[in-house]
């Protein structure tokens, strides 16, 4: 088992319903498709995209993606969000450009990049 299929596997502990798919390049596509958001935002609950690119856990996820049509509960778009695509997979979303500041191959995993998501989503409000 290579290290990003552990790390999904212990991803599925706390996000049981996830779900990777392996893209042309090698990268892989990370996605929850039941995320409940906190009050703020225009829905209750979005989807989540995220890469984890080749040569991850060295190479660190960057940026995630959500539904397309969630915005703030007044209707607003939070800084640094914009429609842009997913490298490698077609369909419609809302691009978050949020980049970890550290990261460590040895310690922080996709569990570890999830909880930023959850973080930058709890402070865009």
């Amino acid at each position: 088992m290579t290290p990003l299929q552990e790390q999904y596997e212990i991803l599925k502990t706390d996000y049981p319903e996830a779900v990777i798919q392996v893209l042309p390049s090698g990268a892989a596509l990370i996605f929850i498709p039941k995320l409940p958001l906190p009050a703020g935002w225009s829905k209750p609950i979005t989807e989540i995209r995220f890469v984890a690119p080749v040569g991850y856990p060295f190479a660190k996820p960057d940026c995630f993606w959500t539904d397309a049509d969630l915005r703030l509960q007044g209707g607003g778009i939070p800084q640094n969000v914009g429609n842009n695509a997913i490298p490698e997979v077609s369909g419609s979303y809302l691009w978050f450009s949020w980049h970890v500041a550290q990261w460590n191959p040895n310690k922080d995993n996709l569990t570890t990049y999830m909880r930023v998501i959850e973080n930058r989503l709890k402070a865009l409000r």
